[in-house]
């Protein structure tokens, strides 16, 4: 026969309590900073607590204008029962809303705000004391189908502060306040450190299946992120152990291994049904095993790999969470089970597991890092994550933790968008009719930056101004420039160069940009002027005609008879064909008086040389006898 409910829970206690008996709980609130604008009164920097569900805007910050109920001043009912609507109207800074402590879950107040159309949440604490983290309620059904769907950021504020900023509200003035999570990651170098707390456990509840359903979505990010080697992950399980007394009874064998030492709570909170708690623990360690040998191959995202698997193929609910399955889904994934194996070691030996016995070690806080205490956590450079374990909110809050320009593709991705370019483009300079804008969303929030589109880059501001520059700007809506169709006629007065001026073209006057008018070049430029000349201004350009039966040469701006025209033609003809005989002529007697001189010269050359030898002849040489001796 199975424990009583409040045996259980009794128990559960115990292991919850015994984190560690050599080390003193050290919870650390992460805060994040909070700077009150304007009325002067009360303008300062304070902090303020992270709650510990929605989103908070890691990276970036926020601006808005603080409000403070007259009625349902804690928030714990909704606000349409008051006909209270705090939804921002069309260019005003979105609502911060104050509300008191007390009475209900602090989520549940944060829920309604968000319902009501507040953008964030800022709870007044009601005594003095140091902040504390807003955490969710615990195994509360009713709560949990809200939870999830809380996306606005909210942080809880001190009670002296509280009362001033309520006050200033309650007078009338206008309080304008800025949310700033930019420090709230610290970014040391230029690799992002994180650690997930995770459990085995699908059978948990609420937060077994958020945090299940969370690693299945994070795994794609998880693995560009960690392959990029933009960061380093590392998971981590929670354990417990058995007190001394209890290490011998039926309650500890069964959630615990190593006789006592590490040990989870049973599943279904059940001892005499389903699975026990060292089941969880057997397969947290092989999970830990996992991400270690496939660490040594140089591939430490196959752990995700290999926990989405587990997850579909193995889970409590169809029985097959247990080695056989288990191991089934390491030999699809390639990984070395003897290597596993042995690396899990004995659960049955009266020693410390080397594994396990550093999981424990590693929940203690150290550092600026407080103690784990809660299943899941998410540890971002030292730093506990506050907020939804969502994938654009997490990875908003990896992404935090880089240095500003040296952060990876994904953290630019529409995953982490912001979404302040959809209300009035972000402020931003947009050019509607060719559907360009300078607003880009950013996980650190909007920035206005004018655009590079089809290969054209635009230069400018990115706030009142952006311009297209460079080879091929024209065809960008005209690069800015005027432009208009008439007829079938086009204009456009862009002109495709590197300056990104806009120039009317001939024919038309004007700016350039707003606007060019046509020329009526028969009165400004006087045009045809001749005397039988007649003109007739057209868009962007004329005509001129000649009366009679005469023809316009308009090279000369002059009117002459057609038949001229075609007599000249005729003697233009003619001379032509004169000049080429002339110029055949005069090369013939060329070729004669050349030839003829080449034959004198040879005749002359033969007869001197009957009487005198030339210089191209030799000497014809003497013959003598010689005596000799």
């Amino acid at each position: 026969m199975g424990l009583p409910r409040s045996a259980v829970t009794l128990f559960l206690g115990f292991l919850l309590l015994n984190l560690n008996p050599s080390a003193r709980a050290r919870f650390v609130v992460e805060k994040n900073s909070l700077r009150v604008t304007s009325p002067d009164s009360i303008k300062g920097t304070h902090d303020s607590a992270i709650g510990n569900f929605g989103i908070p805007q890691y990276g970036g910050s926020m601006a808005g204008t603080a409000a403070y109920p007259k009625e349902n001043r804690k928030g714990c009912r909704n606000f349409d029962e008051f006909g209270i609507s705090y939804k921002s109207k069309s260019g005003a800074l979105p609502t911060f809303l104050v509300v008191d402590r007390g009475d209900c879950f602090f989520a549940l107040k944060v829920w309604n705000a968000q319902n009501a159309g507040a953008s964030a949440v800022l709870v007044a604490d009601d005594i003095e004391e140091a902040l504390i983290t807003m955490d969710t309620p615990e195994e509360d059904i009713s709560s949990a189908k809200y939870i999830e769907n809380i996306t606005i950021p909210s942080a809880l504020i001190e009670k002296s502060f509280g009362e001033k900023l309520k006050k200033a509200i309650s007078g009338g003035e206008m309080v304008n306040v800025n949310l700033d999570w930019r420090e709230a990651v610290p970014h040391p170098d230029d690799r992002v450190e994180y650690e997930l707390w995770t459990n085995s456990n699908d059978e948990c509840g609420f937060k077994c299946d958020m945090l299940m359903a969370f690693v299945k979505d994070f795994k794609g990010a998880a693995q560009i992120l960690d392959k990029g080697g933009y960061t380093q992950f590392t998971p981590h399980y929670i354990t417990w152990y058995c007190p001394q007394a209890f290490t011998i009874s039926k309650q500890c064998k069964s959630q615990c291994i190593n006789h006592g030492r590490y040990c989870a709570p049973d599943p279904e909170q059940d001892f005499s049904r389903g699975y026990e708690g060292k089941d969880v623990v057997l397969e947290n360690l092989r999970q830990l095993c996992v991400f270690k040998v496939a660490n040594e191959t140089k591939k430490p995202w196959v752990w995700w790999d290999y926990v989405t698997d587990f997850q579909i193929r193995c889970p409590m609910k169809e029985k097959k969470y247990n080695k056989e399955c288990a191991d089934n889904v390491i030999r699809s994934l390639g990984l070395d089970i003897k290597k596993i194996e042995k690396c899990m070691g004995d659960s049955n030996a009266d020693t410390d597991n080397p594994v396990l016995k550093e999981e424990q070690d590693a929940q203690v806080g150290k550092g600026s890092r407080g103690d784990v205490t809660i299943l899941p956590t998410l540890v971002v450079n030292n730093r506990q994550y506050r907020g939804k374990l969502e994938r654009g909110a997490v990875l908003k809050a990896i992404c935090a933790g880089f240095e500003e320009t040296t952060e990876p593709a994904v953290c630019l991705s529409g995953d982490v968008e912001t979404n302040e370019c959809l209300d009035n483009n972000g402020g931003c300079w947009q050019d509607k009719t060719a559907n360009v804008t300078a607003c880009k969303d950013t996980f650190r929030g909007r920035v206005c930056e004018c655009p590079l589109v089809d290969g054209v880059q635009f230069k400018g501001d990115g706030y009142s101004t952006c311009q297209a520059n460079g080879p091929g700007r024209c065809k960008i809506n005209n690069g800015g420039c005027w432009h208009e169709t008439r007829n079938g006629h086009a204009f456009s007065a862009c002109v495709d160069v590197d300056n990104g001026k806009c120039k009317c073209p001939a024919g038309f006057k004007g700016d350039g940009v707003k606007s060019c008018t046509d020329i009526d070049e028969c009165k400004e430029k006087k045009a045809c002027q001749c005397s039988e000349c007649s003109c007739k201004n057209t868009w962007g350009s004329y005509d001129c005609s000649c009366s009679g039966d005469l023809l316009y040469i308009r090279d000369h701006d002059t009117c002459i008879s057609k038949k001229a025209a075609e007599v000249k033609s005729a003697w233009a003809a003619v001379w032509v064909i004169l000049i080429g005989l002339s110029m055949a002529a005069g090369g013939a007697y060329l070729v004669y008086k050349y030839r003829l001189r080449s034959y004198m010269d040879s005749e002359i050359r033969a007869i001197m040389a009957q009487y005198m030898p030339l210089d191209s002849q030799a000497e014809v040489p003497n013959h003598v006898n010689e005596d000799r001796a």
